[in-house]
This record gives structure tokens, sequence and C-alpha cells, in this order.
């Protein structure tokens, strides 16, 4: 089985057992993701939807959070866990959206990487989530260790290589969703200190299991 067959095998037994790609994050507008997603770094997507919910009552508009106090908005988001940095890009970010991009959350990826706290993992998250961009691959901690386990990668900690190996064998289309169906699959049956091996339907794919 080469490579991209071992891919093509994976992304429609996932999309079988999870055929709503969705994002673990909630939020309504473009910019409340770009500011979920900061939250979200060495923190969970379910500790991030406890806090957003009040944080956004708080500052109802992208303008709201461009002339926050990053003091105050560090208050909201402190249980997310490196909360002075997470705040002051927040704020930063949503300033540049402001002054630079017309409110918008950017559509390349190099417009969202000049923004304060803004890398590649949050870029094509945006990208994909946003804008439907093809090839938008999001490299976060499941997604590293389970395409490792598979084969899809050569088992490289690395995101950016673990992107750029992704990008070789799937689908373009694909990828956006893909990456948030490994996230629910990583959560449900691919946990990392208790795997469901016997259960799980990526189990004829995997290089891990099969040796192969």
């Amino acid at each position: 089985m080469t490579t991209e067959e071992r891919a093509a095998g994976v992304v429609a037994a996932l999309k079988q057992e999870y055929p709503d790609a969705v994002c673990a994050l909630e939020y309504e507008k473009d910019y409340e993701l770009m500011i979920s997603v900061r939250l979200s770094a060495q923190c969970t997507d379910a500790r991030v939807n406890l806090v957003t919910p009040a944080l956004f009552a708080r500052f109802p508009t992208l303008d709201a959070f461009a002339d926050a106090d990053v003091a105050e908005v560090e208050q909201y988001v402190h249980s997310c866990g490196f909360y002075h940095h997470k705040a002051e890009d927040i704020v930063l970010a949503c300033r540049a959206l402001r002054e630079r991009f017309g409110g918008k959350v950017p559509g390349t990826m190099e417009e969202l990487l000049s923004l304060p706290g803004v890398g590649r993992k949050t870029a094509n998250l945006l990208l994909g989530d946003i804008y439907r961009v093809p090839g938008s691959v999001v490299c976060d901690t499941h997604c590293i260790r389970i395409c490792g386990l598979l084969g899809l990668t050569d088992g490289t900690k690395d995101p950016a290589k673990a992107e750029a190996q992704l990008r070789a064998v799937l689908p373009p289309e694909e990828s956006s969703d893909f990456c948030h169906r490994v996230v629910l699959h990583g959560r449900a049956v691919c946990v990392a200190r208790s795997p469901k091996c016997a259960a799980c339907a990526l189990a004829p794919f995997c290089r891990h299991l099969t040796g192969e």
C-alpha cells in the first residue's frame, strides 16, 4: 500500500465515522474563531468554549476588542493559561484587523502570519474554516501523533515537516475536514494514553498496527 493509497483509505474511513467535520471551537464571527484558536494553545477546546461566551459578551465587536484594556481581557481568559500573552495578542491582532484589513480576518497565509499570535497552525485553520482554501493542513498534537502512527508522515513531531508531508499525500479539497476528523478520532478512539485499537475504523490502514 502506497502512502497515497493509505491516505485515501484513511480519508474515506474518517468520513464514514465522522460525517460532520466541524471545528470544536464555538464562534459566530470570523475574528471570534481567530481569538478562540489563540486561546486554545496549550489549552483544551472544551475550556475555551467555557470561557468565550462571557468574553464575547463583554467585547461584542471587533472595535471593542481593539480598544480593550489588556488587563481586563486577562481576567476573562485567565483559566486558559498563558493569559497575559494571549490577552495581549488578542487585542493587538484585533487592532491589526481594524487598521490593516478592513475589520476582516485576511484570506492569505502571508497576511495571517503578520498578525500577533498567529502561526501556521492557526492560519491554516482560519483559511480552511473561513475561506475553504484547499490544502489547509492543521497540524495540532492529535494530527501529528495519529498521522505518525498511521504512516502518513514519517513520525516527525515538527509541525512544519508534518504539514508538508501531509500536504503531499492528502487530496487538497479534503485537507481541512480531514484534520477536524482526526481531532475527533483522537478524542474518541485513538486516545494517546489508552487507544482503542480493537474498535478503530482506521486499523486496516494503520502502520503502527499492521507493521507495513
